[in-house]
Parts: structure tokens; sequence; C-alpha cells
């Protein structure tokens, strides 16, 4: 038997999205037959996690967010995920064949594939599934899945003839269904060449997630492995470069009772300050007017284990401010977690526009920042 509280949950979700002009709580109540008070605690819930928004305290309900990513999910497959790959190929500019696979029934089907310019290189037929082919890009799909991928986030494979790099693309943010693949004759590049890469071939997998509506890229769940070495202190130009990529922050702040309340949040940082955005109906904005302090943290889920915390107050934007910032800060923060531009109806949908403020902004690399004079 279905759970009574699953299943309300399920149904407003569904009215929402048939309806994007927006839905009164009012109609919801009518048309689903449950009490005002079960009603408005669902709304309240959705709201907070981000999968609704409301315009001013009365207004109807439209999908925020994070229902948006729903609902825009099954488009980008297989088209707008190849269109995607290629505009993250440009951005790459990698000297050696970078290739898009999905996992079929009988192997692996190349979706899309930019090929190297040097005369000798690796190349793969688009369309083609290769069933035999062992690649560094299959070893993402095994079962049981060998303990380094899991931890590290990647494949590797160097035989005599290929030297491949593969990262999983993965739409819930945690299981792959599609692997971004680098591969070069082993004459020309080595592991450890390929290895250079990974920084940003991992910037373009995240954003390919988060093109497929991931909230976080952390495939496999990693944990963190024994044998990390001891944290270091990160400099300031390796926090600023660690800031720059796709990672989304995790904003905690206090709500009137005093109890925490923690959203993941896009931001940028300038060198001085971030900027975060309230979406329309975003309780976080609310709270963070009635009391400024916060802290921000950003970290990633495999070796080396970076992770930034920062702690400080918000200072609300007025609307002159905000109404020149915002526009070139969508774009921005669209194409750095997205890899294009604002999508469609989401520059309307901002509320408010915060500037962070750090009074303290720390980085490790690597366990246990005790054990790296953390203050």
């Amino acid at each position: 038997m279905p759970n009574p509280a699953v299943e309300r949950t399920l149904l407003i979700l569904e009215a929402v999205m048939k309806n994007p002009q927006g839905i009164y709580p009012q109609q919801l109540q009518k048309s689903l037959g449950i009490s005002r008070s079960t009603l408005y605690g669902i709304l309240r819930s959705l709201k907070e996690l981000g999968y609704l928004e409301q315009t001013g305290g009365r207004g109807p309900y439209r999908s925020g967010p994070r229902l948006v990513a729903w609902e825009r999910r099954a488009p980008l497959r297989p088209l707008n995920l190849m269109s995607a790959f290629y505009s993250e190929a440009a951005a790459l500019q990698l000297d050696e064949t970078l290739a898009l696979l999905l996992p079929v029934a009988d192997g692996l089907l190349v979706l899309a594939q930019v090929e190297a310019p040097a005369l000798i290189r690796s190349a793969y037929q688009t369309g083609q599934v290769y069933a035999d082919q062992r690649t560094a890009a299959g070893d993402l799909f095994t079962h049981p899945l060998p303990e380094n991928i899991r931890l590290q986030g990647y494949a590797q494979q160097d035989t005599p003839e290929l030297s491949e790099l593969a990262l999983p693309v993965c739409a819930d943010g945690y299981v792959p269904e599609a692997a971004l693949l680098v591969s070069a004759p082993a004459f020309r590049k080595k592991p450890a060449d390929l290895l250079k890469q990974l920084p940003a071939l991992r910037e373009a997998a995240a954003r390919l997630s988060y093109r497929l509506g991931a909230q976080v890229y952390a495939p496999y769940q990693a944990e963190i492995p024994p044998t990390i070495e001891p944290a270091q202190i990160m400099e300031q130009d390796e926090i600023s470069s660690f800031l720059k990529g796709p990672w989304a922050a995790r904003l905690a702040c206090l709500r009137p009772d005093g109890t925490p309340h923690v959203v993941p949040v896009w931001h940028e940082w300038n060198g001085v300050s971030f900027h975060v955005v309230a979406w329309q109906g975003s309780r976080w904005g609310e709270y963070l007017q009635a009391d400024p302090h916060l802290s921000l943290s950003v970290d990633e889920p495999w070796p080396p284990l970076r992770r930034v915390s920062v702690q400080g107050q918000a200072q609300l934007l007025n609307p002159v401010e905000s109404q020149a910032l915002l526009p070139a800060l969508l774009e921005r923060l669209s194409r750095r977690y997205l890899g294009q531009a604002v999508l469609p109806g989401l520059e309307q949908r901002p509320g408010s526009l915060f500037r962070i403020l750090p009074e303290k902004i720390r980085g490790w690399r690597g366990l246990h920042p005790a054990q790296a004079g953390a203050r």
C-alpha cells in the first residue's frame, strides 16, 4: 500500500508541473482533498528544499530550481547531451580524442566524439556499439566496481597501444549514465600525461551531469580512503582556483527558532566576496535578512579532498545594485555550472541577491584539519 504522505507529496508536484503558470493552495486543496494544515506543511517543506517557489507570501506556487531540473532532464538526452558535449569539447581544446559513450545492453555506444588533429590518433565510429573492446569507459560500469574507481571517481587504462582516462556523467550526481573518455596513442601520451587533464575533465563531466539535472557531482558517493595524506592548509591562490570550479556550496544559516538551515547554492567568488542568489520562494533568503551570520562549505569527495570553509555575513543588495549585477552574474553562473547560456525563464526567477563578506576563510587538502594546525 502506498505511503499516504509520499503519495500526497507526489500529487502536489504533479499538479504544479501541470500548471507552469502557477497554482494556488486553494486549488490544490480542492483537487487533492487534503486538510489545510497538511497541505501547507508539505508546501513549506517543498519550498525550503527548493522544489517549489512562491511569488510573494500569498502568490501561486510554481516549480522551483530543483523541480525545474527534473522537468528538463528527459529532453537533454541524447541530442541535448551531444550538444553539451561538443560545447565542452570546444572549451577543453584537447590535443587527443574526446568521446561520449553510453552503456547499452551489448556494450558501449559511441554517442559523439571529437578526434585528435594528429595523423596517428585514437578514433571511434560514432553510432557504433563496441562490444568486445575493453576501455576505461567500460570500467566505470563494471560490477562489482573496482575500489580504486569508486574512491577516485575516474577510470584509467594503459595498454601497449592506448592510454585512456574516463570520467562518469551522472544524472543524479552519483550513478553513472554516460562516460567522458579521452584516448591517446600510448607512444605519445602516458597515463601521467592524461592525469594532468583530470581537473578540467572532471569539471566538464560535472557540468554535463548538471545539464542532466544533478544537484551535486559525487560519482559512486565516494568515501574517504584511509590512505589519504595528512591535511595541509591551502594557500589563498589554491583556494581561489578551487572555488572557480563548478562545485555547489552548502550555505548554513539560522531559522527564527534558532535551528540550523542548510541549502546547496551556486556561488561566485571574486577574490574578496561571494555572490549568491536566493530564488523566489526560498526561505533561506528571509532567514539571512533576519540574521546575516552564515557559514559556507565547498568540498570534493575524492582525493586530494580539497575543501574550503567560510564564516561571514550576508548583505542583501538593494534593487538598483541587484538589477545591475544580476544579468551578467546569472550568465556566468549558468556557463560555469551548466556549460550553457541561462535557461529560458530562469532569469525571471531570482528573488534576492546577497553579497557574502568572509570573516574567516580556510582551505585544506587531505584528512583531519586539526593535524594541519587549523585555527
